[in-house]
């Protein structure tokens, strides 16, 4: 006769590991101080900032996009190795490697091309603003070879129209009138400039690699 009570039997208990976060909301499992490595980048017309936690102690992985879970693994009892995911059908692998004094080295591969080689020459095909109307912050990208425009990360169907020296596309996000103006530079090797005007005064263009150091709130986390 056994003292347990039924719950409590050996062959109700469970097998799984209870270091695990199942239990708690995605809100709460992300928590940027265990954040080891970021990586930014645009896919498709729209960016991505890349997270990785790396639990040495609990053995735990989990890779986050727009503070959005994409892979978690717990009980992880080797250490290094390499998670593959996706984003808008580019695949993405992050490695993780030792590194001399018991330290870890992370990598990140997208389409078979390394972080840095891969957003160097994507950020080619697009010209990047960054703009702020109120207390909203407007991220507008212009994708080159379809001019597709893209107000944070949402395709706009605007119109662009004829003007003596080339087009102007307008478009208004609050109160605020845009006009991305296209025009030719004059000779064959800069081919046509693209600028940004907001109420009339020249928005100054940014680079990709700035994501790296702006707050989260940039990148939409809904």
């Amino acid at each position: 006769m056994s003292f347990l009570s039924p719950t409590l039997r050996l062959e109700n208990l469970s097998t799984q590991p209870i270091m695990t976060q199942d239990h708690l909301p995605e809100a709460k499992r992300y928590n940027k101080q265990n954040i080891v490595a970021q990586w930014c980048t645009p896919i498709n017309g729209k960016m991505y900032r890349i997270e990785l936690e790396h639990g040495t102690t609990s053995g735990r992985r989990m890779i986050w996009v727009n503070g959005r879970e994409v892979l978690r693994r717990d009980w992880m009892f080797k250490l290094v190795g390499e998670d593959t995911f996706h984003i808008d059908q580019a695949r993405c692998i992050i490695r993780v490697d030792p590194a001399p004094g018991f330290k870890y080295e992370y990598t990140l591969h997208i389409d078979g091309k390394s972080h840095d080689q891969y957003t160097e020459e994507v950020t080619r095909q697009y010209r990047l603003w960054l703009s702020t109307c109120g207390d909203q912050e407007y991220r507008i990208m212009l994708k080159l070879d379809t001019l597709s425009l893209y107000v944070n990360d949402e395709l706009r169907q605007e119109e662009s129209v004829f003007v003596e020296d080339g087009t102007d596309t307008k478009f208004m996000l609050q109160d605020t009138e845009f006009i991305l103006q296209a025009r030719s530079s004059g000779n064959k090797h800069d081919g046509i400039v693209h600028s940004l005007l907001a109420n009339g005064e020249l928005v100054p263009e940014a680079k990709i690699q700035q994501f790296m150091q702006e707050p989260v709130s940039i990148l939409q986390t809904n």
